[in-house]
């Protein structure tokens, strides 16, 4: 009995002890009239504007949080806008009728308008060592919050939310910015903070670490010291994280106009391995391979195929950076079983997906894309006869041939380099100048064809016709 009481004083104590840290360590709240920023309704969209004044009207308390107050401070576009409300899922799905609730680790409320979805989370609170709170939150023995449904007020969500920079909230109410964390200094300054303890706010989420490295590269901002420093120790908690929710970040960070910045910060910080392990032993330490050397210059292509406004695909981009262990694993298949080089290749792309697959889910309507764009680089030499005019006609011709002409822009291939030339003159000719190339192929050696046997007749049976 005695042990139970002496074990009850001490964490009430370290409890409030704590607490008094956190009071001393963290700035007060500052409110920031509407004369000193530049946020304006007119930047707002009207449907997250109609949710906002609906929960206010209804008497609860809303704010604009997150990325679109970030963005409006710095005078960019916001991609979306969140809104969070003392208000909980249940009572913002009675005030709207457009509204579903989703999630499970993040119970939060969507209001669905066309195309457009304001997502609304309630304020989380502080975890205590309850039986109401462990009913309502769950770790993972590493310390990943499982599930959190733990709601508080304002002020603990502010500490709850990840970096400084996106605890902003801005009031429709008296058009003012509330800071509890110094996020505005920290925004002027050009520093992503996490809040609270860096390696326990890890563990709780290791995608934290990766949003640390996209903001840096997305708003051109350095990381603080020791926001910085656990990122590399705890790298290999990424793996904990479901692949499906890693393939959606990886989007994120690779295409979002950004992603060759992002990818030297994940290197700098080892979580690029985490993520793409199959990459690991092709790494060179001068960072010249032919695989680092595609990489970097298909994502500094699709950074500028998005700052133009061009359309992007996924499957482009991970059937460049995966191509050379592509070639080496169909190369060890080739030397190891003895078969022919279509089939080993064949059973790589197989192989390859398959670790892809495991740290990234990509679906299978990438996947068969990739595998596409993989086989048409196999049939791009084939020109012969009526070859290439078929191969003009596959829905993703034109994706092969960007990535031949990558492959020859990274090897320096003589070869390729004129067999990319030829598939671009062949494209723009008319008709009957492409009969001329293709009559001009007369000399170079054709692909051999499989000759079959025909095969036998079944003997005709008496009085069959």
């Amino acid at each position: 009995m005695f042990t139970r009481v002496a074990n009850f004083c001490r964490k009430v104590l370290s409890r409030e002890e704590s607490m008094v840290v956190e009071a001393i360590v963290q700035p007060q709240m500052t409110v920031i009239p509407r004369e000193q920023h530049a946020i304006s309704r007119k930047d707002i969209s009207e449907n997250a504007l109609k949710v906002l004044y609906r929960l206010n009207k209804a008497g609860y308390e809303a704010y604009l949080v997150g990325g679109g107050v970030r963005d409006l401070l710095l005078g960019k576009k916001p991609k979306d806008f969140d809104v969070t409300t003392n208000a909980t899922p249940d009572q913002v799905r009675k005030l709207f009728r457009n509204c579903r609730l989703v999630g499970r680790r993040f119970r939060l409320a969507h209001v669905m308008f066309g195309p457009e979805i304001i997502e609304v989370a309630t304020f989380r609170g502080h975890h205590e060592d309850t039986e109401a709170d462990r009913t309502t939150s769950q770790r993972g023995q590493n310390g990943m919050l499982l599930r959190d449904n733990i709601f508080g007020s304002i002020e603990e969500d502010a500490q709850r939310r990840d970096f400084t920079i996106n605890s902003l909230y801005y009031s429709v109410a008296d058009f003012t910015v509330r800071d509890y964390v110094g996020g505005m200094r920290d925004l002027e300054e050009g520093v992503i903070r996490l809040i609270g303890n860096p390696e326990t706010r890890y563990r709780e989420d290791p995608v934290r670490m990766l949003r640390a490295v996209r903001f840096a590269a997305k708003l051109g901002m350095s990381i603080s010291a020791e926001t910085a420093e656990p990122i590399p120790r705890l790298a290999a908690l990424i793996n904990d994280v479901p692949p499906a929710r890693l393939f959606e970040e990886s989007l994120k960070l690779l295409q979002a106009g950004y992603g060759f910045d992002t990818y030297m910060l994940l290197r700098e910080y080892n979580l690029f391995q985490p993520l793409f392990p199959t990459f690991s032993r092709f790494f060179t330490e001068n960072g010249d391979s032919p695989m680092e050397r595609i990489i970097a210059q298909v994502l500094k292509n699709t950074d500028t195929r998005l700052r133009n406004d061009m359309r992007v695909n996924p499957a482009f981009l991970f059937a460049a950076m995966f191509w050379y262990p592509l070639l080496e694993t169909a190369q060890r298949i080739t030397q190891e079983g003895g078969l022919a080089y279509y089939d080993a290749f064949a059973l790589a792309m197989n192989d390859v997906l398959d670790e892809a697959c495991r740290s990234l889910a990509i679906p299978k309507r990438i996947t068969s894309l990739i595998r596409d764009i993989w086989q048409l680089q196999l049939r791009m030499s084939r020109r012969q006869g009526k070859r290439a005019w078929k191969l003009m006609e596959h829905p993703k011709f034109r994706a092969a041939y960007d990535l031949l002409a990558l492959r020859a822009e990274v090897e320096n291939n003589g070869e390729l380099q004129r067999l990319v030339k030829w598939w671009g003159e062949f494209q723009v000719s008319a008709p009957p100048e492409q009969k001329d190339m293709l009559e001009d192929l007369g000399d170079e050696p054709a692909v051999r064809r499989r000759h079959r046997r025909p095969r036998k007749r079944a003997p005709r049976r008496e009085g069959s016709a």
